[in-house]
């Protein structure tokens, strides 16, 4: 999910001294100091919910219950149907059927940054995160990192293949993990001319598997690598990729790999030819992720300024803050299993229900 761009990112980084100024008179005061309890190694505790807490936005629209200061970055619904929000700064909040709550896990510090989170065949989540992987087994929380043999720095790519292998792209480069060890893997040493890194050179992005069993890895600055039974191929600007920083990935139902970028709006490769609906003057905005197929198949994702694109097999729409979305910088898109489609931003969640767009508070009320 859905990521936001590195760009948005540093974009907020320099603007938020100053945004805090601004927004003092608007926030609702400073949260309480809250002690936590001793707990056992690895064994998750719920912090009460937070009812006064500052945000560096107003929000518009729900920020669960002011758990939320700044955004939520990806969220989830597992298999048994409890919802997960990874957040930009505040740690994992879940929602189980009958209480809110935002998690804390032992040995960590809770305002800790969560990127992606996928569930394996067996029920387990896996979050990749600021502070290293974390599993959640539906007991207890166990956190993996550098001392464990993870290449170093804050989880960004992340992905289970068919054969249970659990994919992770780091700052500090590719490692795949069989559930007792990590091995580094490495990609090619190929680069493109002048690559624009923004956080590392050896980051990728985001990590997928598609239907042939070839897994893409959307690099920091160096294109897209594929690697299938031993083989890389390299995309790049030299042989039909229209930017080379590349954001997302998404394989659609249909076969095709939807690749959205920072400079060069979304494509769709279909295995022999690239499309760029932005330099073709079909969608607007160069900074595109967030890339979600829905469960009637359509694909949407982010336009940063021009809010969300929904393809729907034949055309695209554009909603925007004037269809009722939150922001038009939306940073997270995803479908819960009542078919409502989930959208955060700055200044909270929102939910289209397949007609019109509204705060997710009234939809779902325990998000208030």
């Amino acid at each position: 999910m859905t990521n936001i761009g590195c760009k948005t990112l540093c974009k907020a980084k320099n603007l938020l001294l100053i945004l805090l100024l601004l927004q003092i008179s608007a926030c609702t005061g400073q949260p309480k100091e809250k002690s936590i309890p001793e707990t056992k190694e690895n064994e998750a505790i719920t912090q009460p919910i937070m009812l006064r807490q500052n945000t560096t936005f107003p929000q518009i629209h729900t920020n669960l219950n002011g758990m939320v200061r700044e955004f939520v970055r990806t969220m989830y619904q597992d298999i048994k149907g409890s919802y997960w929000f990874g957040t930009n700064g505040d740690g994992i909040i879940r929602y189980d059927g009958q209480k809110l709550e935002k998690i804390t896990i032992a040995g960590i510090s809770p305002y800790f940054r969560v990127l992606e989170i996928v569930e394996d065949t067996a029920g387990n989540l896996w979050f990749g995160t600021s502070e290293g992987l974390i599993k959640y087994d539906g007991q207890e929380f166990t956190t993996f990192s550098k001392e464990e043999g993870l290449q170093n720095g804050e989880i960004w790519g992340l992905a289970i293949d068919k054969n249970g292998l659990i994919w992770v792209g780091a700052t500090g480069g590719v490692a795949h993990f069989d559930g007792e060890k990590f091995v580094p893997f490495y990609l090619p040493d190929a680069m493109v001319e002048n690559p624009k890194s923004m956080l590392s050179h050896q980051l990728v992005f985001k990590i997928i598997e598609d239907k042939q069993g070839t897994m893409w890895f959307a690099t920091d600055g160096n294109g897209i690598f594929t690697y299938n039974n031993g083989k890389f191929a390299h995309l790049t600007t030299k042989n039909g990729l229209v930017d080379n920083n590349t954001a997302d990935l998404l394989e659609d139902s249909q076969g095709n790999i939807w690749i959205g970028t920072f400079y060069g709006g979304m494509s769709k490769f279909d295995g022999k030819t690239f499309t760029n609906f932005t330099r073709d003057g079909i969608i607007a905005g160069e900074e595109t992720y967030n890339l979600y197929e829905d469960s009637k198949g359509n694909i949407w994702f982010t336009a940063e300024g021009y809010g969300v694109y929904r393809y729907d097999g034949n055309s695209f729409g554009q909603y925007t803050t004037e269809d009722g979305l939150t922001s038009n910088v939306t940073l997270s898109i995803f479908e819960d299993k009542k078919g409502q489609v989930w959208f955060g931003s700055w200044q909270g969640l929102c939910i289209f229900d397949g007609e019109k767009f509204m705060d997710a508070k009234h939809k779902e009320p325990w998000t208030n």
